[in-house]
């Protein structure tokens, strides 16, 4: 009798592990757009700093992306459980704070870059500087930009088991957090150490071919990693509009059914142009969530703007 409970326990536990398995195939599938702006977000968030304490800041914003996670997945469970009509509005917040986040960005890049190199390169060279806290700001930024990031992740992956049993909801959640944090930051690890990858290589001594080429690939990663700094700094502020919008504009659609119907004729019109209408099909709609992304991140940092000088002349008076 023993025997047979046995049995049937460890067949139920070798049926749940397969759900979970498919589970987070499926899970991971969903969520892969969403780690490819994560990665080039973040890589973009952790640029800069200087060549030795760049993979302690990678692993400070990841142990932060870990503390976001071990949030979020009981959060979410929480909410989907108790209040699920939480969890658009809540998104939506997340989603205006990236676009908020992406046009300061543009804004500042725009404005103060020069002035924020020279504070930078200044900070680099003047020892009396303590370089952990000078980072801890850009730290702080990554970390909240994964949250952000994370909760849509965390979230996406919910919809995939929302009717699948609370066990194996669990499971997934967790079996995603942890393997999107892992392949996000140790792909951020690897893209920052690119160019003293490249110095390694190039240092090598040795006549023979294949010493001559790894030296060539030296050379080439070291001319290459600036390159790819600047163009993940792009894609990574674009994403930010991307993913923020698309959050904005699927909330608004549930939300304001007259958004949602406009929006989709948009993209019939779109797609039913002569000659391009498949190539406009898919670009339409990422390119009207990205707009919506950035005229509400720019109204965003004007509302914000104005509040700001408010209060600061408000406390001037009183002082």
């Amino acid at each position: 009798m023993a025997g047979a409970s046995l049995l049937t326990l460890l067949d139920d536990i070798a049926t749940i592990l397969d759900d979970v398995a498919l589970m987070t195939k499926v899970a991971a599938k969903k969520t892969a757009g969403v780690l490819g702006d994560d990665l080039a977000l973040n890589a973009q968030q952790v640029s800069g700093v200087s060549a030795d304490r760049e993979l302690p800041v990678v692993w400070s914003v990841a142990l932060g992306s870990l503390l976001n996670k071990a949030i979020l997945v009981p959060a979410a469970l929480l909410i989907s459980y108790f209040i699920p009509q939480a969890i658009t509005p809540l998104l939506m917040i997340g989603g205006l704070y990236l676009c908020y986040e992406g046009v300061e960005k543009l804004f500042h890049s725009l404005k103060d870059d020069e002035v924020e190199h020279s504070e930078h390169l200044h900070a680099l060279v003047d020892t009396k500087v303590d370089m952990v806290a000078f980072e801890k700001d850009k730290i702080k930024g990554a970390i909240r930009t994964d949250f952000i990031l994370s909760a849509e992740i965390i979230v996406i992956a919910l919809g995939t088991v929302a009717t699948m049993p609370l066990t194996t909801q669990i499971l997934v959640l967790t079996l995603i957090a942890l393997a999107m944090t892992v392949g996000v930051y140790g792909l951020v690890a690897g893209i920052v150490k690119l160019d003293d990858l490249g110095l390694y290589l190039n240092r090598l001594t040795g006549q023979s071919i294949f010493t001559k080429g790894l030296r060539v690939l030296g050379r080439g990663l070291i001319n290459a990693a600036p390159y790819l700094m600047k163009i993940l700094t792009i894609v990574g502020t674009a994403a930010m509009f991307m993913v923020g919008g698309s959050i904005l504009m699927h909330g608004l659609g549930e939300l304001v059914p007259v958004v949602h119907h406009t929006l989709k004729h948009i993209n019939d019109l779109a797609a039913n142009v002569p000659g391009i209408g498949s190539f406009l099909a898919i670009v339409t709609p990422t390119l009207l969530d990205t707009i919506g992304g950035i005229v509400a991140g720019a109204i965003t940092l004007l509302v914000v703007t104005l509040v700001a000088k408010v209060l600061g002349k408000s406390t001037e008076q009183h002082a």
